[in-house]
C-alpha cells in the first residue's frame, strides 16, 4: 500500500488555470500541471527561492521539492515544444493561512484539497 501524499502548502491558486497555443481549438489534448507543481515553479523560478527554502515553505522535504520541480519543468517543456495546452489543476495541497512572512496571501484558507487526476 502506498504512503498517503502529504499536503503541500500553496500560497494561492494561479490567476489563470489554462494556457493554449494560439490558433488551437478548445478541444485538444492538454498537459496537466498539479497546483503544487505550479507553486514549486513559482517559488523557485519567479520568487528566486532555493529548493531548500521552497521545501520549508511548502512543508515538504527538499528531495520532494526537487521531484515536484523536475516533473513540473518536464510538463511545461512538453507543452511548449509539442504545442499543446497546459492546465493547472489537482494535486495534494493546502492553501496557506497567511502564517509565514513570505506568503503574499490576502485571505486566510485552511484544509487540504486532495484532487485526483481524471
Amino acid at each position: 500500500m502506498a504512503r498517503p501524499q502529504k499536503c503541500r502548502r500553496v500560497c494561492r491558486l494561479p490567476k489563470a488555470s489554462e494556457f493554449r497555443p494560439a490558433g488551437r481549438g478548445l478541444r485538444q489534448e492538454a498537459v496537466v500541471l498539479a497546483v503544487d507543481e505550479y507553486e514549486a515553479v513559482r517559488l523557485i523560478d519567479k520568487e528566486g527561492l532555493s529548493q531548500e527554502q521552497c521545501s520549508q515553505y511548502m512543508n515538504v522535504s527538499r528531495t520532494t521539492v526537487q521531484e515536484i520541480y523536475t516533473a513540473a519543468r518536464k510538463k511545461i517543456a512538453t507543452a511548449l515544444v509539442d504545442g499543446v495546452s497546459l492546465r493547472i489543476e489537482g494535486g495534494a495541497y493546502r492553501l496557506c493561512g497567511g502564517e509565514t512572512d513570505f506568503c503574499g496571501c490576502w485571505k486566510k484558507h485552511s484544509g487540504c484539497h486532495h484532487h485526483q487526476k481524471e
